[in-house]
């Protein structure tokens, strides 16, 4: 029987004037996907549709289930607009099934069909009742839905309904950069912000010997899991390790976290203004831990002026965890390697950090040559979903 993957756009078409350059960079980010298939796929401003060879649609369904701006997609059964082929097919599908109770939606997008959609239901109800043994209407909670939707020149019918990914297509909105740790958090976040069309690259800060090349490979790890979600992600890794090193020795212990994010805002807004990005993406999370208190968030983020957005801000630890599991994160990032933020916690992290003492502790070294260092000596790497091993890298 012909089947096509039909795919409905959500919110993509509360776009109006502009609803096409949303489809166009979701058609372009499918056909990407699955160059490697043999698909045909075409597209209006309401569906977009998907043919494919049976043996293999289950990897198809895979991939189509991590693009953002898909909404909910359909494996449909194709005939033609008129009703015996719609009666002939709706039969012919329901055949293979086994189910005891049905329902039937008719939606006629196509007005010039003479059957309007309530009459529709019930002719096709009646046929099943007819023809299927042991079989009756529910229309509350059946055990099969059959959805017929008739358009101008095909008519598609389908039982299934698979939830997409939603959001917007990745590449609808700028460039942002992820503050990349090892941590449940901080992907979550960048899986989140893809969610709302950000283009992505992410920034690991590492501080070699007190961190480890494992905690490294874990964060290469990370970055392989989100770019199933785009194309491919570049991960920008900073020596940290001087800058590190010398807040501890020449820092207040209590303030030694507060300077380190200080620092960090800083690199971060001069890589953002390296690769044409416009915002900081991180994992923090409100009251989570000493710096990511209000007033913490406050005394660090007056380093920088550029937009610092966190998408998981208002999600409790059980929340994000979730979002981990579903986007298969958590188990990377449960692993014990440690990154700059956990390497070195003090005893007794400030939580209400006063700008002044701040910037008096900070000032106690020379910090902007140590930035530039760290800037000027970054390691870039390109990272895709089918990278299997970074070895000249460990």
């Amino acid at each position: 029987m012909d089947r096509v993957i039909l795919i409905k756009y959500g919110e993509l078409t509360t776009k109006k004037g502009n609803r096409n350059f949303f489809i166009n960079l979701l058609y372009n980010n499918i056909k990407k996907k699955l160059q490697k298939y043999d698909v045909n796929i075409s597209k209006d401003r309401s569906r977009m549709y998907i043919t494919f060879k049976n043996e293999e649609l289950n990897d198809i369904k895979n991939i189509i289930d991590k693009i953002f701006g898909i909404h909910t997609y359909h494996i449909a059964y194709i005939t033609e607009s008129n009703e015996e082929s719609i009666k002939n097919k709706v039969l012919e599908v329901l055949k293979t099934k086994t189910f005891s109770t049905f329902k039937v939606e008719t939606k006629r997008s196509n007005k010039s069909f003479p059957i309007n959609s309530m009459d529709m239901n019930n002719i096709l109800g009646g046929l099943i009742l007819k023809n299927i043994s042991n079989v009756k209407v529910d229309v509350h909670n059946p055990e099969v839905l059959v959805k017929v939707e008739i358009r101008d020149e095909k008519t598609f019918i389908y039982l299934n309904s698979y939830a997409g990914s939603g959001g917007y297509p990745v590449g609808s909105q700028p460039k942002a950069m992820l503050m990349l740790s090892g941590g449940i958090d901080s992907p979550v976040a960048g899986y989140l912000a893809m969610k709302r069309g950000i283009t992505l690259e992410a920034v690991y800060f590492e501080a070699i010997p007190h961190t480890s090349l494992e905690a490294r490979d874990k964060v290469i790890k990370l970055t392989r899991k989100l770019s199933i979600y785009t194309d491919k992600i570049n991960l920008h890794i900073v020596n940290f390790t001087k800058i590190q090193e010398a807040i501890y020795k020449n820092c207040r212990e209590d303030y030694c976290i507060t300077i380190m994010r200080r620092m960090m805002y800083r690199i971060m807004e001069k890589l953002l203004k390296m690769h044409n990005a416009y915002a900081i993406i991180n994992g923090e999370s409100i009251g989570q831990v000493a710096s990511q208190t209000l007033t913490s968030m406050s005394v660090i983020n007056s380093t920088t002026n550029v937009p610092v957005i966190r998408p998981v801000a208002c999600l409790d630890k059980l929340e994000i965890m979730d979002i981990a599991r579903k986007i298969d994160t958590y188990d990377i990032s449960i692993l014990p390697f440690e990154d700059c933020c956990t390497v070195f916690v003090p005893k007794h992290p400030v939580i209400n950090p006063k700008m002044e003492t701040a910037i008096k502790e900070e000032n106690k070294f020379n910090y902007q040559e140590l930035i530039e260092e760290a800037v000027n000596s970054l390691n870039t790497i390109t990272v895709t979903s089918e990278d299997k091993a970074f070895e000249d890298l460990l």
